[in-house]
């Protein structure tokens, strides 16, 4: 049964509110990045990359970031243009390529967190440790519901 707090149009409204802030959180954090050269296709990447450490296969860093690998691969020729990735050949799989980060990327990623950690703590500055647990596993249980509802579409 529903309530006036679980209506269907408030959980309509709740998941446009949710993606509408990652719209304006991503503009944020585009005008952030443009000062070092990155766009969100770009730095997430990079970011990635180093929490998975080097020699990560591309596949396994496109599932991290939740796109698709030939998305993934366009974003890569960039990276490794300006000299902040290289792709090697996996040694145990021919068709495979392990990702490492350069110096420069490295510094990159340096950068990054330079930017990203203080814009995350002003951001969530002003909520407790309790809510942010709170607001965690509760995204946390949304997702599962999302990629659950998801697979029924594959």
């Amino acid at each position: 049964m529903e309530t006036p707090t679980t209506s269907p149009i408030q959980r309509d409204n709740l998941i446009y509110r949710l993606n509408l802030m990652t719209r304006r959180w991503r503009k944020v954090l585009d005008a952030a990045f443009r000062e070092v050269g990155l766009t969100d296709a770009a730095w997430r990447p990079l970011l990635h990359l180093s929490l998975l450490g080097d020699g990560v296969r591309q596949k396994e860093l496109a599932q991290s970031i939740g796109i698709e690998d030939p998305s993934l691969v366009r974003i890569l020729d960039d990276l490794e243009s300006r000299g902040l990735v290289v792709r090697m050949k996996d040694k145990n799989d021919r068709r495979a390529k392990r990702l490492n980060l350069t110096m420069e990327g490295h510094d990159t990623v340096i950068r990054i967190r330079q930017i990203l950690v203080p814009l995350e703590e002003e951001l969530l500055g002003g909520y407790t440790d309790n809510e942010m647990h709170m607001l965690g596993s509760l995204l946390d249980r949304l997702d599962t519901s999302i990629n659950d509802f998801a697979r029924r579409f594959e």
